[in-house]
C-alpha cells in the first residue's frame, strides 16, 4: 500500500529557511502529479505548489503568488521523493503542511486539493522571531 511520509519543519525565525521532504513507498512517482498543501489556523486549506505528470503537457512547477520566488518544489523520481525548500519565510507562512498527490495527467494547476487521492501525514511549520 502506497504512502507519503513527511518530515522537515519546525520553528524558524523570519527570513530563515526550512526544507519539506515527502518520501513516497510502494510505488514510483513518475506518473502522479504532485501537490504542496498548508493549512493555517481558521483557515481553508490552500495550494502553495504542484508539480504535474511526466505525461502532462506542462511539466514546469506551479507556485502560489504568496511563495513564488521563495519556495522552490522538486521530485526525484529515482527516490520517489518530494520536497519544498521554502526560504525568506515569513509569519504568514505558518500552518500545517501536506504533501500529496494523485494519478492525474492533467496540467497540475488545473487540479484542486479535491483531486488528490494521496497525502501524507502534515507537518507543522512556525515562522516566528
Amino acid at each position: 500500500q502506497m504512502q507519503l511520509v513527511q518530515s522537515g519543519g519546525g520553528l524558524v525565525q523570519p527570513g530563515g529557511s526550512l526544507r519539506l521532504s515527502c518520501a513516497a513507498s510502494g510505488r514510483t512517482l513518475d506518473y502522479y502529479a504532485i501537490g504542496w498543501f498548508r493549512q493555517a489556523p481558521g483557515k481553508e486549506r490552500e495550494v502553495v505548489s504542484c508539480i504535474s505528470s511526466v505525461s502532462s503537457s506542462d511539466g514546469s512547477p506551479y507556485y502560489a503568488d504568496s511563495v513564488k520566488g521563495r519556495f522552490t518544489a522538486a521530485r526525484d523520481n529515482v527516490n520517489d521523493t518530494l520536497s519544498l525548500q521554502m526560504n525568506s519565510l515569513k509569519p504568514e507562512d505558518t500552518a500545517v503542511y501536506y504533501c500529496a498527490i494523485t494519478w492525474d495527467g492533467t496540467t497540475c494547476r488545473h487540479l484542486t486539493q479535491y483531486d488528490y487521492s494521496l497525502w501524507g501525514q502534515g507537518t507543522q511549520v512556525t515562522v516566528a522571531s
